[in-house]
């Protein structure tokens, strides 16, 4: 493929496409939905172009003259920008990467790598252009990272010691900017590994506070590694899981349903904070030295509210990965659970939604990341299967299963019980919500004769 078969570069006879998608076109062979073209009259360029594909003009910074087309199918779009220093070579020395630094001239249709790009590229080295550029840009620091996370490619040294040298400033960037890359990174192949070389260079706790915490809790007898590279391990073992997984579960896994950016992105973040409530929890018994961390569960999942919105996540984001905390135990007490029936994993999978297979994945990876001396083979492969069969239950029977109906709102209860608004009433109805996902309340008759017997 050339790429001048792209249905919209073969229409455009000036300007230089740049950055990720050249790279990635000389990396696998196709052209992104994302495409960047640096020229000079951006502005004007921008509004020719909008109007050739009958797109939509959105300017994303009027000061450094940055535009966007998004075309009609919503997914297309083109990032045009005002080629710098007046030329484009000098435009590719201002650029963060050398595998970034790659043009193709449009009309010529020749490549311009000026700083050499394509060797690195061929030999897989992430290579900084100067130093000013992390100074200018702190963030590219943490974009290193994510680009290694998903490309598996190695650090240059003078990148490595430039990275050290900068790696202060890396919280001057927005909140949002930060969430960006950290939400990249966490979606790559990599992840794990690049997250136990951000601890090496002493920049993760500056992103995630709790690391510190989480480095003081020891191995004990049901985990062989330390809190910290127990969380990791849980990550790496997500995305494994990930790969050996059915279509069903990868489709299910890729799906963007909140924050833009795919489910699986979001899981292994979950799998990162899974654990950051056991180092407040934390408590060795004297009889038997065994540590406990009672309610870590709980605990932990408050913890990531404050600190996501802190990153600027959103109210939906944030439900998702407090939940995966909150509940990152929960399917493995299912399948031990004494009275084990139909009935008890329908509650579980109605509990859980539209996140049961995240959870269980979840579970899976912790499980297979907490291998102490107390941990027997067996108690392992009776986990995981056990969770495996959970995980056949709910594919069998997901598309059978109906919405709960809403039997009583609020003020048809206040109404049965003489009452006025108050957090009393939002206690009754969860408690009515917990009977029906039970399944012990099935008729509205029934929702009325609890909540008239309920006791405040």
């Amino acid at each position: 493929m050339n790429i001048k078969d792209d249905f919209i570069l073969s229409q455009i006879n000036e300007g230089y496409l740049v950055g990720g998608c050249i790279r990635d076109f000389l990396m696998h062979g196709k052209i992104s939905e994302d495409r960047d073209i640096a020229i000079s009259g951006a502005e004007n360029f921008a509004k020719k172009i909008s109007e050739k594909f009958d797109g939509t003009l959105i300017t994303l910074d009027e000061e450094n003259k940055i535009y966007r087309v998004v075309l009609p199918d919503k997914t297309n779009y083109l990032d045009i920008s005002e080629l710098e220093g007046g030329s484009i070579e000098k435009d590719l020395t201002r650029r963060d990467f050398t595998v970034n630094a790659i043009a193709y001239d449009l009309k010529s249709g020749k490549y311009i790598d000026a700083v050499g790009g394509k060797k690195d590229l061929e030999n897989k080295i992430l290579r900084h252009i100067n130093d000013s550029n992390f100074e200018d840009d702190p963030l590219r620091i943490l974009r290193a990272f994510r680009f290694l996370s998903v490309t598996g490619f190695e650090l240059a040294e003078e990148t490595s010691d430039a990275v050290n040298k900068y790696k202060d400033l890396l919280l001057i960037p927005s909140a949002e900017r930060i969430n960006y890359e950290l939400m990249k990174l966490f979606g790559g192949k990599y992840c794990s590994d690049i997250l136990l070389m951000m601890d090496e260079f002493g920049i993760l706790e500056k992103i995630f506070p709790q690391v510190k915490e989480m480095k003081q809790v020891p191995p004990n007898t049901h985990h062989h590694l330390g809190l910290f590279n127990h969380v990791v391990e849980t990550v790496r073992n997500i995305q494994e899981i990930y790969e050996n997984s059915s279509d069903e579960i990868k489709s299910h896994l890729d799906r963007v349903d909140f924050g833009g950016f795919p489910r699986i992105n979001h899981l292994k973040l979950a799998g990162f904070l899974h654990d950051i409530g056991k180092f407040s929890t934390w408590t060795i018994e004297e009889d038997t030295g065994r540590h406990r961390f009672i309610k870590h569960d709980d605990v932990g999942a408050k913890m990531c509210v404050p600190f996501l919105k802190g990153l600027k996540f959103s109210k939906k984001q944030i439900e998702y990965i407090s939940g995966m905390v909150k509940n990152h135990i929960y399917p493995s007490n299912v399948i031990i659970a004494r009275d084990l029936s139909e009935k008890v994993m329908m509650r579980y999978i109605r509990k859980m939604g539209d996140d049961v297979i995240d959870n269980i994945v979840l579970a899976k990876a912790d499980r297979l990341s907490a291998r102490g001396e107390a941990v027997s083979e067996e108690m392992v492969k009776s986990n995981i299967d056990g969770l495996n069969s959970l995980l056949e239950f709910y594919l069998e029977r997901k598309d059978s299963i109906q919405p709960l109906p809403k039997l009583l709102d609020g003020f048809e209860v206040m109404e049965i019980r003489k009452m006025k608004q108050s957090p009393v009433l939002g206690k009754m109805l969860n408690a009515l919500h917990e009977e029906q996902i039970s399944g012990n309340i099935n008729t509205k008759d029934e929702a009325v004769n609890f909540i008239r017997k309920y006791k405040l």
